[in-house]
């Protein structure tokens, strides 16, 4: 079988790990039991032997079509045959003590014969596991073990051929076939059947209760819905950890060496994601993630980095799997990521942006909390000057990135808002002098008068698609003519075809340190979205709008890029950067038309109309305002 495109493929999760599902059934991408463990099934990057479960009826000319059902990540699949009609339910079940991944097959008119092929292999296929059959025949399960993980799986009986194993059933209507795989750490003994029906129930009814509270209105509820459920599956239940996709080596340059391992907590990535479900009301959520930082920096602030383990882990050395092929030829494939060594100070401005937003929306100040921030903003005052890797991680120079300077600004600046809106204690003097010297810099090296636009870093003529987040922090207005020029350099510098999607910056430019090129970067477009809807281009905004959402797959599902001559998925998925973007936007465009339930709006931003009275310098004015 040929490797899926990226789109083809559905993400079923429990919120501790997820699996990819494709058009034509087969699990190609799971990685058990967290998003970051050693995979259990990963074609997706290599063949059949590199791991993975098929289930689809044998008639080769069989059509399928599926869905969520309601607001749920359990999928159903309907296949029609020329015999009969069956319906396939993928689930990992929610609240099971070990990852588990449902598989019911339902007869629904006629006959259908469903095959079964499963090829299990532990630690990215690096581990051929001891499999046995166990039980008997009325309940006949499988075991498979390799070092320190086993999974079972209960239901046909599988025959075993040349290190696979194959179950082919005949599906009548009214027949209910359930196959279950349950990891489990191997010196321990397996867990117990599951009763299927209510475990489906129990987590069709745990999403659907997770999405009651969401109020969405405008011509794009469907995919904000959709989006705050993706963002949802990838924060993890334990920990709070908000992962940036559920993949990793997803090429943004098929058959080149642009692949990363995104199965990590960028504090960039998830400080945006919490700032999307805080604008939509989700305080549990605020305040996991505000404990999952403390716990992840702790210490010393010097030693803060850009990203963490999902559990807060500190060390994520980068390696290569050589005997991967990779999606579509790309190589290399990686594990881990070595971006973890880098500096980039945008991050800072991200988290306490993100904290403050949630001070805004009541989520009750600590201790703990407080001294945190107060400690991350004495690192900044301490290291502010420093040049940094950039948003793009940058594996070139470090340099003095505008949009790091611009959020190194807002850091100092939510320290000041913190102690004049909320009456905490903290140096607030020299936080406002700090900004103002920030501010004074990025005018003076950040700005070029010539070309009228702000610029990529201080070294340079070229924009970035990054400087679009500069209205959104309350830098700037959106309708600032600063921002305006900005907006026309980065649409004559960077945007692509006629459909006007953007890159993140030309690679032309050799500032990145890497070989080859990329694709239109969807998160950056979505910014041009919100950016046109707060600069009074509102038409402009659902234009490139309904662009954006029309390349979403059939289950709303968005990748890092898009390949706009062909309309494929480029890069890891389903990426939490565009999802929580698509929320920023859709809110954006709501806000613009006049709708009052599009989203949270901090009271500093409505008290002000989106500028701080008291200092004319902006507010947060983004989807999270």
């Amino acid at each position: 079988m040929d490797t899926a495109h990226i789109e083809d493929h559905a993400l079923i999760g429990d919120t501790g790990t997820a699996a990819l599902v494709t058009r034509d059934g087969t699990i190609d991408w799971a990685c058990l039991p967290r998003f970051d463990s050693p995979s259990t099934f990963a074609s997706l990057l290599g063949t059949p032997d590199h791991g993975q479960w098929t289930l689809r009826p044998t008639d080769a000319d069989a059509a399928s079509t599926r869905r969520y059902v309601g607001d749920s990540l359990v999928l159903s699949t309907v296949w029609t045959t020329a015999t009969g009609v069956v319906e396939v339910t993928d689930a990992m079940p929610i609240g099971s003590h070990s990852a588990t991944i449902i598989r019911r097959v339902r007869g629904l008119r006629g006959h259908v014969e469903v095959e079964q092929t499963m090829r299990i292999r532990f630690d990215y296929a690096r581990a051929l596991p001891w499999v046995r059959q166990v039980g008997g025949d009325d309940e006949p399960a499988l075991v498979a073990t390799a070092g320190p993980g086993s999974v079972i799986v209960r239901g046909p009986r599988f025959r075993s051929r040349d290190h696979e194993h194959r179950a082919t059933t005949t599906i009548r209507d009214g027949d209910v076939l359930d196959t279950v795989l349950t990891w489990y750490p191997s010196h321990r003994e397996p867990p117990g059947p599951m009763d299927v029906t209510e475990a489906l129930h129990r987590t069709t009814a745990w999403w659907e209760d997770w999405m009651r509270p969401v109020r969405t209105t405008g011509r794009y509820v469907d995919a904000t819905r959709r989006s705050l459920m993706f963002l949802r599956a990838m924060t993890h239940g334990e920990t709070g950890g908000v992962v940036a996709a559920a993949t990793t080596s997803l090429p943004e340059d098929p058959g080149g060496e642009r692949n990363w391992d995104y199965r990590y907590v960028w504090l960039r990535d998830a400080s945006l994601a919490l700032a999307s479900l805080i604008a939509h009301g989700y305080r549990d959520e605020a305040m996991r993630w505000r404990g999952w930082l403390l716990r992840a920096i702790a210490g010393d602030p010097a030693d803060v980095q850009i990203m963490y383990g999902i559990a807060g882990e500190r060390e994520l050395p980068e390696r290569t799997l050589e005997d991967f092929p990779g999606y579509a030829g790309s190589t290399p494939v990686r594990v881990g990521n070595g971006a973890y060594t880098q500096y980039q100070g945008d991050v800072f401005g991200e988290v306490l942006a993100a904290l403050h937003d949630a001070r805004e929306l009541g989520v009750e100040e600590n201790a703990d909390s407080w001294a945190l921030q107060r400690a991350l903003l004495r690192y900044v005052e301490d290291h502010w000057q420093e040049p940094d890797n950039g948003i793009w991680e940058m594996r070139g120079p470090r340099r003095h990135f505008t949009h790091s300077r611009a959020m190194i600004w807002a850091a100092f600046d939510r320290g000041v808002a913190a102690c004049e809106e909320f009456g905490l204690t903290g140096p607030v003097d020299r936080w406002r002098d700090l900004r103002d010297q920030v501010r004074a810099e990025i005018e003076e090296h950040g700005w070029n008068a010539e070309r009228g636009s702000y610029r990529q870093h201080y070294d340079t003529d070229e924009v970035d698609a990054s400087l679009l987040v500069l209205p959104q922090i309350g830098y700037v207005k959106a309708d600032d003519p600063k921002m305006t020029g900005t907006v026309a350099a980065i649409e004559h510098d960077l945007r692509t075809g006629d459909d006007g999607l953007l890159l993140r910056y030309r690679t032309t430019s050799g500032f990145d340190g890497l070989s080859g090129s990329e694709h239109p970067f969807l998160a950056c477009s979505f910014w041009l979205v919100e950016q046109y809807a707060a600069s009074g281009r509102v038409e402009d905004a659902e234009r490139l709008m309904d662009v954006l959402v029309s390349y979403s797959n059939d289950v709303g599902m968005l990748s890092e890029e898009i390949d706009v001559a062909t309309g494929h998925h480029i890069g890891n998925t389903p990426q939490v950067l565009s999802h929580l973007t698509l929320v920023s936007a859709a809110d954006a465009i709501a806000r613009a038309r006049g709708d009052d339930a599009a989203g949270h709006r901090t009271r500093m931003a409505e008290h002000s109309g989106g500028t701080r009275s008291r200092t004319g310098e902006g507010s947060r004015a983004g989807s999270s305002s």
